[in-house]
C-alpha cells in the first residue's frame, strides 16, 4: 500500500472511533466549540466569534474525491450568504498547512481554510466521513447536518434556512 492509500485509510480510520469519535453531532444539538488557525494565520473561535451568525461548517481533506468540484460550486454561494450573515467554514481534516495551502491555491476557493490537523474538531463533531457539512443556526444549535457531497442550489438552500428573512428560524 502506498503513502498516499495509506493517509486516507488513517484517517478514516481514526475518525469512525478508532480515535475516539464521539457520536455524530445531531439536529438540535449545541455545535462543540473549537478555536482553529486559518491559512490567512488568524485563529477564529467559535461560537464566540461568530455571535449572531449562523455558520456552516464542511469538513473535508483534499484527497476526498467529491470534495474539490463541490467547494469550487460552493464559492460563490458563501460569497453571497456571506453579506447575509451566514459564515462558510472549510474545516481540513488531518493534513498540514502545505497540503491545504496547495488544495486551496488549485481550486480557489475565498471561505476561510481551517487547519484540524489532529482532527481533534472532527472528533468532536463525530465527523466519520467526509465530506460532512453542520448547518449551525445563530444560536450556536445545528440545524442540519449533511454526510456526501452537494450541489450549489441543495447547499444554498440548507444554507438560506439558517437566515430568519429567508423562511429560516423565527
Amino acid at each position: 500500500m502506498t503513502r498516499r492509500a495509506v493517509l486516507p485509510l488513517a484517517l478514516l480510520l481514526s475518525l469512525s472511533g478508532f480515535g475516539g469519535t464521539k457520536e455524530p453531532v445531531m439536529a438540535g444539538d449545541a455545535a462543540p466549540p473549537f478555536a482553529l488557525p486559518t491559512l490567512a494565520g488568524r485563529t477564529p473561535r467559535f461560537p464566540k466569534d461568530f455571535a449572531g451568525r449562523a455558520v456552516v461548517l464542511r469538513f473535508w481533506a483534499g484527497w476526498c474525491r467529491f470534495c474539490e468540484q463541490e467547494m469550487k460550486e460552493i464559492d460563490p454561494v458563501a460569497a453571497r450568504l456571506a453579506t447575509e450573515g451566514v459564515s462558510v467554514l472549510a474545516v481540513n481534516v488531518g493534513q498540514d498547512r502545505a497540503a491545504v495551502q496547495a488544495f486551496v491555491d488549485r481550486v480557489a476557493f475565498r471561505y476561510p481554510a481551517l487547519l484540524d490537523e489532529a482532527a481533534t474538531t472532527a472528533r468532536a463533531y463525530g465527523v466519520k466521513g467526509l465530506p460532512t457539512t453542520f448547518f449551525i443556526l445563530p444560536n450556536g444549535r445545528v440545524r442540519t447536518r449533511l454526510i456526501g457531497e452537494a450541489d450549489a442550489a441543495t447547499f444554498e438552500r440548507l444554507a438560506r434556512g439558517l437566515i430568519p428573512a429567508s423562511g429560516g428560524p423565527r
